[in-house]
C-alpha cells in the first residue's frame, strides 16, 4: 500500500508542471457552450454575442448547443457529469438556480453548481401585444380585479425570475392571475404574440428583440432604462418590484481551479470589448462584472436574498 501511494503521489507531482502548462495554453481547441434553454431567449442572444468575440480573445471557436427542459434544471442537473477539462461550459441563471432547489426536487442543489462568471443582468417586465386592449398597467390591473383568475402571464421557467415577479405582482396589486411557464423566453414570447396568454412576465430585453410587436407596460428596475425611456418602473406606479435574472457561465465541479479562473478571465475580457458592449446595451442587457474571485460572496448574498423572498411569497415554508 505504501509503495502504491508513493507511486501515485510521485505521479501527481510530475503532472503538476504539465497541468500548469496546459492552463497557459488553454484553450487549445474549440469549446462547447451549452445553453439550458431554447434558442431565441436572453441566454441564447447573449451567448451568441459572446461567440462573435470568443475566437478573437482565445484564438479558438466556441460552439453553442441547446439543452432545454424544466426551466434550465434538466441541463443543470447534468452539469457535473460532463468532463471537467474546461472545454464544456454551460449558461447559468439566478435566481433560477436558487429557487428551483428550494421549491422541490430539481435534480441538483445550488451548492452543486460552479459558476465562474456572471456577466449580465436583465430586469423583469410586463408585455402585451401592440394591439392589446391594455394600454397601461392600470388597465391590466383593473381587468384582473374585475375578472379574477382570467389574466394569464407567459414566462420563462418555473421558480424563475419571471415566476417570482408574477407572484410578487399578484400580492402587491391584490389580484389573482395565473403564471404559465415555458421552456425559455422564446416560447413564452411566441405564446404572447399568438394570443395564448393575456400578457407576459418576461425580461426587458424582449422589448428590443420584438420591436413594435409588443408593448411594455412596466419594468422592474430602480430607474427607467435608457433603451425604454417612456416605460415606467413598477416603483413609479406604486409597486415595490425590482428584480430580474443574472446570467453567467458555469463549469463542472471537477474543473481545476486554474481553469475556472481562466474561463472567468475570458468572459471578463469579452465583457470589456467595445463591440460586445454596444451589442449588449443596444439589446437592453445590463453588463455586470462578477468574476470567479467574487463568486462566493455574490452567490451567498443572492441565496440569502432569494430564500427570504421565497419564504415571504409562499414558494417555501
Amino acid at each position: 500500500m505504501k509503495k502504491t501511494l508513493a507511486v501515485i503521489f510521485a505521479g501527481l507531482l510530475s503532472a503538476t508542471p504539465l497541468a500548469a502548462q496546459s492552463v497557459d495554453d488553454f484553450p487549445s481547441k474549440p469549446m462547447t457552450y451549452i445553453i439550458p434553454f431554447n434558442a431565441g431567449g436572453e441566454s441564447d442572444i447573449s451567448a451568441r454575442f459572446q461567440q462573435a468575440e470568443w475566437e478573437a480573445v482565445t484564438g479558438q471557436q466556441v460552439v453553442i448547443q441547446y439543452q432545454p427542459g424544466a426551466g434550465g434544471a434538466q441541463a443543470w442537473s447534468q452539469l457535473n457529469s460532463l468532463p471537467g477539462d474546461g472545454y464544456t461550459i454551460m449558461g447559468i441563471n439566478m435566481p433560477h438556480t436558487v429557487l428551483q432547489p428550494l421549491a422541490g426536487s430539481a435534480g441538483y442543489k445550488t451548492e452543486d453548481l460552479t459558476p465562474v462568471n456572471y456577466f449580465h443582468y436583465t430586469p423583469n417586465a410586463i408585455f402585451v401585444t401592440k394591439d392589446s386592449e391594455f394600454k397601461t398597467l392600470a388597465d391590466l390591473v383593473d381587468y384582473a380585479k374585475a375578472n379574477p383568475g382570467l389574466v394569464t402571464f407567459a414566462g420563462s421557467g418555473s421558480n424563475s425570475a419571471n415566476n417570482l415577479a408574477a407572484v410578487q405582482f399578484n400580492e402587491l396589486a391584490d389580484i389573482n392571475t395565473t403564471y404559465v411557464p415555458f421552456s425559455g423566453t422564446g416560447p413564452s414570447i411566441t405564446a404572447i404574440l399568438g394570443g395564448q396568454t393575456t400578457a407576459g412576465f418576461n425580461y426587458a430585453t424582449s422589448g428590443v428583440s420584438q420591436g413594435d410587436a409588443m408593448r411594455m407596460l412596466a419594468v422592474a428596475s430602480d430607474e427607467r432604462l435608457p433603451a425604454f425611456p417612456d416605460v415606467p418602473t413598477f416603483k413609479e406606479l406604486g409597486y415595490d418590484i425590482v428584480g430580474g435574472a443574472y446570467r453567467g457561465v458555469a463549469v463542472p465541479a471537477s474543473t481545476p481551479e486554474p481553469i475556472r479562473q481562466k474561463i472567468s478571465d475570458i468572459v471578463t475580457e469579452i465583457n470589456h470589448r467595445p463591440d460586445f458592449i454596444e451589442k449588449m446595451e443596444s439589446a437592453g442587457f445590463v453588463l455586470t462584472d462578477i468574476g470567479y474571485g467574487k463568486m462566493d460572496d455574490f452567490v451567498a448574498a443572492r441565496i440569502k436574498e432569494y430564500t427570504a423572498g421565497a419564504k415571504a411569497l409562499g414558494i417555501i415554508k
